[in-house]
């Protein structure tokens, strides 16, 4: 007794490598020359947008998604592996009826003892348990990495809700983007037909040859088709939007993109540790836990195997005396069983377990990587975009002047009509570059969001 005593106290022991993080060496700072702030940006970072319609969708999304309604689900089968694991440590145990009717041959050797009947009934009434002891740490060591597993689901759902998130929010500023090149599509066309109207009138006064007409309407052709193309391309964004918020006849109406503003970026000098909100990473390192767990399972399988069995209860030949006095029963067990020869296998199985840990170490430093990058080129974009708005509208205030200068020396006869398509192509094309900048800054400060895991606070 006192030995097993010793033996249940040893138990727990678990073999294996224990996790420790790896050291990944990065630059203490995000060197960026991002403006001065300590505003803080909250976990619900689409809030800072200011749009209504916008938290709306990213709101349905998180709600109605189904992929994250599949990332869910996997954290629940997760937790129920969890709860599986764990139950292993503790003993299981049954309970059972069992009656039964046996003949017994006379003509056996020796033969059967006279007076007894030939056919004779039991009934059996049982309590029984099987328990391994955990000595070398195996079923410790699967609880560890099915928690590792869960963990790791569980980051992989915020991973999915975020990306979704960011895809919402990206598209929804890609639907405004289209919604202002409309607008301007819509005065380009006003104007261009005004143009075809002059060059008609010219036309017909003598004034201009007829080449002037076919150029003016070839240009509002073409800023029509533009149109058109835009227009499909917002019904593509809309349908998308109804697929991410689950609103399958999602509709929206038009919006104003100027009136998004642009969320605040973080303040240089950024700390390296705010790596460690990123889903990703954190998904990453419990993969790496988990690894690292399979390995003291795998050595575990090494070892013998000890288990306790038991089993309580009653027997008796008639039902009705089942829980007669005298009628107790009761076994005691103990077993051991190891592994003497296996051809490697164990062997193998370990060194399967170290290969996949080192993988997992591989993933979690290219994760770590990965992300860096993406938070500095984040920094950049949002950087650059914020500097080019100043310098394209000067582009846009520009090219609108031209074109109303062309304008008044065609209509005095002073410059051929070339030169107003031409100051019309300009103007049209700085209108646009600079709607689609300010998209692309929104779309940059919601890659610096997600790229951060979903917000930061300063110090």
């Amino acid at each position: 007794m006192k030995r097993l005593w010793a033996l249940l106290l040893l138990a727990g022991c678990a073999l294996g490598p224990d996790y420790q993080r790896p050291a990944v060496e990065l630059p203490a700072d995000y060197l960026a020359r991002s403006a001065a702030g300590d505003a803080a940006v909250p976990s619900e970072w689409w809030t800072l947008y200011r749009d209504a319609t916008l938290e709306e969708l990213v709101a349905a999304t998180r709600a109605n998604n189904a992929d994250i309604r599949l990332a869910a689900a996997q954290v629940e089968e997760a937790e129920a592996v969890l709860r599986q694991a764990r139950a292993a440590l503790f003993p299981e145990i049954t309970g059972g009826l069992h009656r039964s009717r046996t003949r017994v041959s006379s003509l056996t050797v020796p033969p059967p003892l006279g007076g007894f009947p030939p056919v004779r009934p039991d009934t059996r009434l049982f309590a029984s348990t099987n328990f391994e002891i955990d000595f070398w740490g195996r079923l410790g060591r699967a609880s560890e990495a099915a928690r590792a597993s869960l963990l790791g689901s569980r980051f992989a759902r915020d991973v999915v809700t975020l990306s979704l998130g960011s895809l919402t929010a990206q598209t929804y500023f890609g639907l405004r983007s289209l919604d202002a090149q409309l607008a301007v599509l819509q005065e380009t066309i006003r104007t261009r037909r005004d143009s075809v109207e002059l060059a008609r009138a010219r036309v017909g006064a003598g004034l201009a040859s007829e080449l002037d007409l076919y150029q003016a309407q070839a240009a509002l052709s073409d800023a029509r088709v533009q149109r058109r193309d835009t227009e499909r391309a917002r019904a593509l964004l809309e349908h998308q939007l109804g697929q991410l918020t689950g609103k399958l006849d999602l509709e929206l109406a038009a919006g104003d993109l100027f009136a998004l503003p642009v969320p605040p970026t973080p303040p240089a000098g950024l700390p390296s540790m705010l790596l460690e909100r990123r889903p990703d990473i954190r998904a990453a390192e419990q993969a790496m836990i988990s690894a690292n767990a399979q390995i003291g399972i795998a050595r575990a399988a090494m070892f013998p195997a000890i288990s306790l069995t038991g089993l309580a209860g009653s027997e008796s030949g008639a039902f009705s005396d089942l829980l007669a006095s005298g009628t107790s029963i009761w076994t005691l067990g103990f077993a051991l069983s190891l592994p003497i020869f296996d051809a490697g296998r164990r062997e193998a199985a370990v060194d399967q377990a170290e290969a996949r840990r080192r993988q997992a170490l591989a993933s979690y430093q290219r994760s770590i990587e990965s992300a860096f990058r993406e938070v500095s080129d984040a920094l950049v974009n949002l950087e650059q975009t914020g500097a080019s708005e100043a310098d394209l509208l000067e582009r846009l205030q520009a090219a609108r002047s031209a074109l109303q200068l062309s304008n008044e020396r065609y209509e005095a006869g002073y410059s051929p009509y070339l030169e107003v398509l031409d100051a019309q192509r300009t103007a049209n094309e700085a209108e646009l570059a600079f709607v689609r900048n300010r998209q692309a800054r929104l779309a940059f400060s919601v890659d610096l969001m997600k790229a951060l895991g979903g917000g930061w606070r300063a110090q």
